[in-house]
Formats: structure tokens, sequence, C-alpha cells
């Protein structure tokens, strides 16, 4: 018999806003002490120069946190034009200084290359995985790996400053993206090397941007005595477990059909709406207004309804 983890059977989303320096996985350990969760995870994490949108799931919803890995992403970044870094941010040691002589028109007409789909050589400095080691590992001790490039899209980067060899853009992007390296590339067309000096993530998807830090959250509860007036006043600060999937088409399953969804059975579809390979989210009837959220699926060949994450009610 397994394990059960230990704590509360809570399942939402809460968006909290990462201070510099912080480590994403802490604030993960905070929200979970917080709201007594059993269990929580995050969507990707920021590097601890970053601050920003980090969206925290806790319960079920972490069975889809990976449409949140790979949703598009909104920056707003300020880089500094003349000094490169091995890291290429502001935490890394300095490799390069070169004379900056660049106009506003050659940063402009620079940035159209990164723009639309391009492909990106990730950093050393990166969470990605070679031999089962993240790369950053292999880079502290000196050693350098090879990276396959990447495609990714540019949906668009906006230049909202350019000052004193600083610039400032707003950038719309595809999951993947490194910012760093944009910002890294950028430079060495420009010929005069660059590094990132603070990022924000402002958007993820296309969540609300009602985002706090942990601060606000720990002292929105911290005159509550009681343990369920606490908990209740911190659940209603949780976006519906179904917010990742919302892009994906609806499906309303009858009362009978939801039980059989839920003990993972194939069911056939009621119209032909959906195509083979579709996913959607899939809901259960109900006699008012709110339907219960059960998972995604996806249609399979013969039409079925086929369970790809389900949620678990205790």
């Amino acid at each position: 018999m397994g394990r059960r983890n230990k704590g509360r059977q809570v399942n939402g989303i809460l968006l909290v806003d990462k201070h510099q320096g912080e480590s994403s996985n802490r604030i993960v350990q905070q929200i979970k002490r917080l709201y007594g969760a059993a269990k929580a995870g995050h969507t990707g994490a920021l590097d601890p120069l970053a601050t920003g949108m980090l969206p925290v799931c806790l319960g079920e919803a972490t069975k889809f946190s990976q449409f949140l890995l790979d949703a598009d992403k909104t920056y707003e970044v300020e880089a500094q034009l003349g000094i490169r870094t091995d890291t290429s941010d502001a935490d890394g040691q300095v490799v390069e200084t070169r004379d900056v002589k660049v106009s506003k028109t050659q940063l402009l007409d620079a940035l159209e290359s990164f723009r639309g789909e391009i492909q990106q050589v990730p950093s050393m400095f990166s969470a990605l995985k070679y031999q089962g080691q993240p790369l950053y590992s292999y880079a502290r001790k000196g050693i350098e790996v090879p990276r396959e490039a990447r495609d990714i899209t540019v949906y668009s980067n906006d230049l909202l400053a350019f000052e004193n060899d600083c610039l400032r853009l707003k950038i719309h992007c595809s999951k993947g993206t490194y910012i760093r390296t944009i910002i890294d590339d950028l430079g060495q067309l420009l010929g005069c090397g660059a590094h990132v000096r603070m990022l924000r993530r402002t958007q993820v998807a296309d969540f609300p941007n009602q985002m706090h830090s942990v601060e606000y959250y720990q002292q929105h509860v911290e005159d509550i005595n009681d343990e369920t007036e606490k908990y209740s006043r911190l659940d209603e600060l949780l976006l519906p477990m179904d917010t990742p999937v919302l892009s994906l088409k609806p499906i309303v399953l009858s009362q009978a059909d939801a039980q059989c969804f839920l003990q993972g059975q194939q069911i056939r579809q009621r119209d032909s709406n959906y195509d083979c390979g579709t996913l959607c989210r899939v809901y259960s009837s109900s006699d008012n207004a709110d339907k219960t959220f059960l998972g995604v699926a996806i249609i399979d060949e013969s039409a079925r309804i086929q369970v790809k994450r389900l949620v678990v009610y205790s």
C-alpha cells in the first residue's frame, strides 16, 4: 500500500510574484507550508536574478503544470551593452568588455533577427540536462558540453527604452526560450557584447496579472488563529485547477459517462465535433451552473474520449 502524503488535499493555483534572489523551489516550499498542502510544485523555475510571475500548483493541479511549462511567456528585460559575462547576466563573471558604438537604428535592425521562428543554442548556465546532469553543473567546473540548437518562436520584442548603453525590451516568446541567450546573441550581433541586468516575467499563458509576493499571502492570514478560517481565506485566493487548460476545447459528460471516465474508461463521443488527436478539458454535467473538472482527454482514432490526465477527488 502506497504512503499517503501528509497535508491537506487542496487543489488550485497561486500566482506568486518572485523577488530577485529568491529560489523558485524555496517559494514552492513556503507556499506548501502556508497552505498545509500535501503536494505542491512550480511550472518552470525562474533564475535567481529574475523576478515576476511564478505559478505554484497545489494538489491535483500539479498534474496540469506541463501545460504551463509549454505555454507562451512574456518578459521585460533590461540589458547592458559593452559587457559580456559567462552566464549572460549580472550574476556572472565578466569575460569581455568592448566599446559601444550602436545607434538606435542599428539596434532596431538587429532586433529584427530575433523575431519569428528562430533557432537558439541554450546557455551552458541553464538547467537543461546532459547525460543526466544540468548544464550549469558542467559550467561551474569549466566544462563545456555539446548543445543542439532548438526551435523557438519570438512573437514580439519591442524596444521600450535605449539610453546610456542600456536597453529595455518587452519579449513575448514560446516555451524553452532563454532571454539571457537572446541578449547575449544580440550583443554579439551588434559587435559589443551584452548581458542581462534585470529580468521580469510579466505573463504566463493567459493568467490574470494578480500575482503577489509570498509575504503578501503570509500577511493575508497572520491575524487569524483559527486554522479552519485561515485555510478558508487562503483557498479563496486560488485559481481553479483547470486554469492552465482553458485554451483546450471543453467536453461535458453525463453523470454516467463521467463515472466511467473517472475509472479510466474510454467514452464514445456523443457528437463528432472533435478530430482525432484533439486535446480536451473534460467536465461532468450538473443540475446547477457549476460543472466539475475531471481532467484532460484526447480523442483517439475511433472518436473515443481517452483519459490523459485525471483529477482524483479525495
